[in-house]
This record gives structure tokens, C-alpha cells and sequence, in this order.
């Protein structure tokens, strides 16, 4: 071990110390240290621990933490850069925090959920025993461009991972793609059936064969491109798969039971989420318990008792009633959360938070391709929406041509007093942020009302 790498390691937990003593999180910053001092530190620290990456568009941090509890009840000691940050500064800063001065790691596995675009890297340094790809959307399109070019991310990811196998969702045509592109076993996990009775109309981001170009076809729709596709061009079709959802039983507000078939055995898991997107995020976390040899009664005692990460579907105590918050960061995420939310039967109010940061996405113009006009549709079940973030008044645009009355509309300019008129009322409220609108929003609320460090 040189006198570089022991001293990005000091140099990254003393950076980390100091900025956990002046109130912050310290999850990226000091990686970054560490990193400017020992290029290649990622590498090094990485050789003695099993690592299981999660990428793709959505899911992944929800879909670690089901994983992440998987090992927990396995009794297989992890880390897990729980705090969202997955860029290799982050990753590499939980290395860190999980090795000794001199490297030596603490835990022998890592669950790392990883940007799409920074999985290139990380992969290659850290050689994943396994892959997990959730799926592949459209998001900001200021930083990844086209949904091939963040397919194209990941392709290289998994070829920097000659030693993993990979788990593909079976039902986007984009993730399926990858196999004819990588050497690696497959295995691939996905749902049978649509999820929603009534699902929004969404706008697809691959309604045409990556092969042929010729225009898919359905024989059904979970959400997006997502469901039975089939290319009647040159035949590229969704294929069989190992671990499949054939039946959603029951769902409500705080999870939903389904029926799977495993390899084909057939049995019972209530996830521990609502939401059609959570069927993905736990079908695609069973698949890695099978690639670990598992037990699936202990598998599935994960889905139905792990704790959500912050700011998706995390849950606030106001007082009088309670908050959830739900991350929303492009369209075809967004969309799932309507669906969800507009399947409620009671009332509620609902707040938008829409920032336009990088970590955001600079371009905010995918509020367009969402429809909420789904919301105007709840009619009397929607008390009022408010909206607030540095683009509050393009939202309340938005809001306003998709149908909402302006006697139910209002923008707030600070957080504070969005705080105040949520704590004011009777009714349960529904926040839908982006990501660093989530970030601000969620400090204050847990200052007001109590609740966890994002990072913990």
C-alpha cells in the first residue's frame, strides 16, 4: 500500500468529520478528496469486496435498499451508499468509510446504487459479482441526451463487468437489448400482467424496434414502453423469464401483495411499498437473491419489512395528519406516481416542487410529457395543489393548461410558508419533488417534524 493511497484515505475521513461537525452530509465531497489525491483509490479498495450494482433509470434506490435488507437477513455483512450519491465520488467515499487507514475493508459486500453514466467506471473498477438493470427511460436530456446513448452507458458498464451476472427487466425493449451486446449470464425477471386498471396515456420512449425500426407491438402495457412487446419486423421479442409477477392480488396505500412465479414455483409476496413501479423494484431485487442462493422465504421477508429510502414514498408526521414524499424526475416516473396517487380514494392535497439544478436536469420541459391532467380528472378529490421550487410559475403553467381551477392552484415562493400551510390542514398531502427540491424540502420537514439524515 503506497503513501498516496493512505493518505487520500485520511484526507478523505478527516474531510468527512469536518463536514459532518458543520451539519452536513459529507457523502460526495470527501470521495472527491480522496480521488484528486489517488486517481485510481476505487480500484484498490474495492479488490477484497463483493459488489452488487444496481443502475438504470428508476428504481435503483429503492430496489438497493430491498437488497441491501436481503443481506442484512442473510446475515452477510454490507454497505450501501444509502444517501443516493452514485457517482464514483460517492461510491468511492463509502469505500472509505467502510475500510480501515490502511484499506482494509470492514464488510465484505457492497450494494451500490450507480448512476448510469458513472457505471462505466465503477464497474470497471470494482469487477460486480452482479448486475442489476432496471430499466431504461428518457431523463434529463441536458446530461445523458437520447435513450440510447444512456443504453449505451450501461452496455459498456456490464462489458467492463466480465465476471457478473447480470439481471435484465424483461419487459423494456431497451434492457433487453443488452444481452445480445455482452458475454455475461442473464437472468432475466418481469411482470405478466398490466398493473394499472385505469393507467395514464403516456408518451413512449421506445416505440420502435432498436433492431428494424419497425413500430412494436403490445399484446399488453404495464407503464411506458414497459409490457408485452413484440417487434412483428424482425421478430425481437420479450423473452421467457425466470422470475415473473402473474398476478397482482391486492394493493392499498402502504403495499401490495402479488403472486410470482420463481423458476416455476409459485408463491406470495407483499412488497412493502405501493406502487406499480415497486412490483419492478422488488421483481428485479428477488432476481438478485437468486443469482446469491438465497432462501426465498428470507427474500421475501426483505420486500415485505425493508424501509424505504428518503423521498420515495417516505412517509412525515404533520400533526394533525401525515406527508408522503415521492421523487419525480422525468416523465415516465412521474407518470407512475399520478397513476398511483389519482387510484387513491380519498382526498388529498397534492405539492409540486419542481427545481431545474443539474442534479435536477437543467431542462424542465418533460413536465409537458406528463399527464396531469390525470389530476383535474380527480374532480372533488383534489383539495388544491400547491407548487413551489426555482421553477414554481413554469409548473403552475403547466398545472393550468392541464386543467387545474386557479381557485386550487398556488405557488409558494419559500418553503417555509409551504411548511406552514401543509401543517394547517386536515388532509393527507402528497409532495412530489424533484431531486434537490426534495433535498432543501425534506431538511426542513425533518427539522419541523422529526425524521432521519438523508444518509442514514
Amino acid at each position: 500500500m503506497s503513501l498516496r493511497t493512505t493518505t487520500a484515505i485520511i484526507a478523505s475521513k478527516v474531510t468527512k468529520k469536518f463536514l459532518r461537525l458543520l451539519g452536513h452530509g459529507g457523502t460526495t465531497l470527501p470521495g472527491g478528496v480522496a480521488l484528486k489525491i489517488c486517481p485510481d483509490l476505487l480500484g484498490f479498495l474495492a479488490r477484497d469486496v463483493g459488489c452488487v450494482i444496481i443502475t438504470g433509470t428508476n428504481g435503483k434506490t429503492t430496489s438497493a435498499r430491498i437488497i441491501e435488507e436481503m443481506f442484512d437477513k442473510a446475515g452477510l455483512p454490507c454497505f450501501a451508499n444509502r444517501s443516493g450519491a452514485n457517482l464514483i465520488t460517492g461510491v468511492t467515499a463509502e469505500f472509505i468509510d467502510n475500510c480501515t487507514v490502511t484499506g482494509k475493508p470492514r464488510k465484505a459486500w457492497a450494494i451500490l446504487e450507480t448512476d448510469e453514466a458513472a457505471s462505466k467506471e465503477i464497474c470497471r473498477l470494482t469487477d460486480p459479482e452482479i448486475v442489476l438493470v432496471t430499466n431504461v427511460f428518457r431523463d434529463q436530456l441536458d446530461r445523458y441526451g437520447e435513450v440510447t446513448h444512456t443504453l449505451g452507458n450501461i452496455i459498456t458498464g456490464i462489458k467492463n463487468s466480465p465476471n457478473a451476472k447480470v439481471c435484465l427487466n424483461a419487459d423494456c425493449s431497451l434492457s433487453v437489448s443488452i444481452a445480445d451486446q455482452v458475454p455475461n449470464e442473464i437472468l432475466y425477471f418481469g411482470v405478466d400482467v398490466p398493473i394499472y386498471k385505469d393507467p395514464v396515456n403516456e408518451v413512449s420512449d421506445a416505440s420502435h424496434c432498436i433492431h428494424c425500426k419497425h413500430e412494436y407491438e403490445y399484446s399488453y402495457h404495464t407503464y411506458g414502453h414497459l409490457g408485452g412487446f413484440f417487434c412483428p419486423g424482425c421478430g425481437f421479442k420479450r423473452p421467457e423469464r425466470q422470475l415473473a409477477v402473474t398476478e397482482i392480488l391486492s394493493t392499498d396505500i402502504g403495499s401490495t401483495t402479488v403472486r410470482i412465479d420463481c423458476f416455476g414455483d409459485l408463491e406470495e409476496l407483499t412488497i412493502n411499498l405501493p406502487g406499480g413501479y415497486n412490483i419492478y423494484n422488488a421483481a428485479g431485487a428477488l432476481a438478485v437473491a437468486e443469482l446469491m442462493g438465497f432462501d426465498r422465504g428470507l427474500a421475501r421477508d426483505a420486500a415485505s419489512s425493508f424501509s424505504c429510502g428518503f423521498g420515495r414514498m417516505e412517509q412525515f408526521d404533520l400533526g394533525m395528519t401525515k406527508a408522503r414524499m415521492i421523487l419525480i424526475k422525468n416523465p415516465a416516473g412521474c407518470n407512475q406516481v399520478l397513476n398511483f396517487l389519482t387510484g387513491l380514494g380519498e382526498k388529498a392535497l397534492f405539492v409540486c416542487c419542481l427545481n431545474d439544478r443539474i442534479a435536477d436536469g437543467t431542462d424542465v420541459s418533460w413536465i409537458w410529457d406528463v399527464n396531469f391532467e390525470r389530476l383535474a380528472e380527480m374532480g372533488d378529490r383534489l383539495d388544491a395543489v400547491h407548487v413551489t421550487g426555482l421553477r414554481a410559475y413554469d409548473m403552475a403553467v403547466r398545472l393550468k393548461y392541464a386543467g387545474i381551477p386557479e381557485d386550487k392552484l398556488r405557488v409558494f415562493d419559500n418553503y417555509d410558508e409551504l411548511i406552514d400551510a401543509m401543517r394547517s390542514q386536515q388532509l393527507p398531502v402528497v409532495i412530489m419533488p424533484t431531486y434537490t427540491a426534495m433535498m432543501e424540502l425534506r431538511e426542513k420537514m425533518s427539522a419541523a417534524f422529526g425524521g432521519r439524515q438523508f444518509w442514514e
